[in-house]
């Protein structure tokens, strides 16, 4: 069994969703799951959506009906029919989106955030499992917050493996073709969580390890892993193979072809993974797969914007130690702020954060109560794996440094935007 994830560029309009068709008939389709993201960004759409609900602005209603005319576009250049089911059921699907808003009574943003910003996923694999079956491309549609079991972390929750491998190996057909939503899950009382931005490359790694797949392919608008992103960085180049640990690696410090947490489960079971060209389904792209060295092997640059750059320094000019490290480490962790980069010296200690909850003005005035602090705000942090001299020379060119640091294989640097 293939477990494929066609993410938010691949299903942004009409002609996306009839390219998906393609893929599937240039690589066939049974035994066969399909995860799917939300179309184009819609994602962004509905977070607006949120900050307007709990801002209890007056645009409200015309951004679900500005979202909703968006896919009834996409709908009406899919099928000729207007009475075909589909219609009906996204017009329940935004009632139902309304309906959670309006009986809504939490005032926590994550918990809103999830139950709205799902949405987006449910609506998007509808329209893809209908044009299928009316392709010829008989599909079951399964909603994943039945199937994906999680605490109740709204944003960034964690997997129930246990209960989440009984309830999809229970219900996935492995011989057919399913369809299913990336990034949603539920909790115990099965209010809709989600697993974190971009979380549907995790959502196929989960599906993948629970019916234990032959392979899993990501397709993306790229041909590939690429050394840089093609957006940020000119004469970029296609990584052929890459192993498993420089695959976490690469995601780790930040590279967005797949999501950090996807690798784990796939390694476990030594599942490999390809990221391939929808545009190009017959290519090879990348293969990720165990103990294969990085071919061609060369520096492959990453870079994070929107950073925060602090320093921590004693109040008392004692020495940064074990313990105020823990501390320190302990109210990251409170906050939800993830730590990307770490220099610290007697008195001092420097991190590059990811705040990316918008939690960091909570945790600044927890440590102002206890450290001299100093911080930059929209710092972009750049990260090399596998250096050259002549690489380093020419990022570095032009740039305002904050902060660098070399290890073996990795250089990293913080610099003013």
């Amino acid at each position: 069994m293939r477990v494929f994830k066609f993410g938010g560029a691949s299903v942004k309009d009409a002609a996306a969703v009839k390219n998906v068709a393609k893929v599937l008939q240039t690589t066939g389709f049974s035994e066969l799951l399909v995860v799917v993201s939300a179309m184009g960004k819609t994602t962004n759409a509905l977070e607006r959506i949120v900050e307007s609900y709990l801002n209890k602005r007056n645009d409200l209603k015309d951004l679900i009906g500005d979202l909703k005319e968006y896919h009834l576009k996409i709908i009406e250049e899919l099928f000729d029919a207007k009475q075909h089911p589909v219609f009906k059921k996204i017009e329940n699907l935004f009632d139902d989106l309304r309906t959670t808003l309006d009986r809504n009574k939490s005032t926590q943003y994550d918990y809103i955030y999830d139950q709205v910003v799902s949405y987006g996923e449910l609506i998007s694999s509808i329209i893809v499992s209908e044009y299928l079956n009316e392709t010829g491309y008989t599909n079951e549609w399964l909603d994943a917050r039945e199937l994906i079991k999680t605490d109740n972390a709204y944003r960034d929750a964690e997997v129930d493996w246990e209960n989440t491998q009984k309830r999809i190996v229970e219900k996935v057909n492995k011989k057919g073709l399913t369809l299913t939503q990336g990034f949603i899950g539920s909790d115990e009382n099965n209010f809709t969580t989600t697993l974190g931005r971009e979380g549907s490359d995790y959502t196929a790694g989960i599906f993948a390890y629970c019916l234990g797949a032959d392979s899993v392919s990501i397709w993306k608008d790229v041909p590939g892993v690429l050394n840089a992103d093609p957006r940020v960085f000119k004469n970029t180049q296609l990584l052929s193979h890459v192993s498993y640990s420089e695959a976490i690696e690469l995601a780790f410090y930040g590279a967005s072809v797949i999501h950090p947490k996807t690798i784990q489960p796939l390694q476990r079971k030594e599942i490999p993974l390809n990221v391939k060209s929808f545009l190009n389904p017959t290519t090879d792209g990348t293969s990720v797969k165990k103990g294969q060295p990085l071919d061609p092997y060369m520096p492959c640059y990453i870079v994070k914007k929107d950073q925060i750059l602090v320093s921590l320094s004693s109040l008392d000019f004692s020495f940064i130690v074990e313990d105020n490290i823990s501390e320190i480490f302990s109210l990251f962790h409170e906050h939800h702020i993830k730590v990307d980069l770490i220099q610290n010296s007697a008195i001092s200690f420097s991190v590059c954060l990811d705040d990316k909850f918008d939690y960091f003005e909570g945790l600044l005035g927890k440590l102002k109560a206890k450290f001299k602090v100093t911080y930059n705000t929209n710092v972009s942090l750049y990260t090399i794996r596998h250096f050259t001299e002549n690489a380093i020379q020419s990022l570095e060119k032009d740039k305002d440094i904050l902060l660098k640091q070399i290890t073996r294989e990795t250089y990293q640097m913080v610099v003013k935007d």
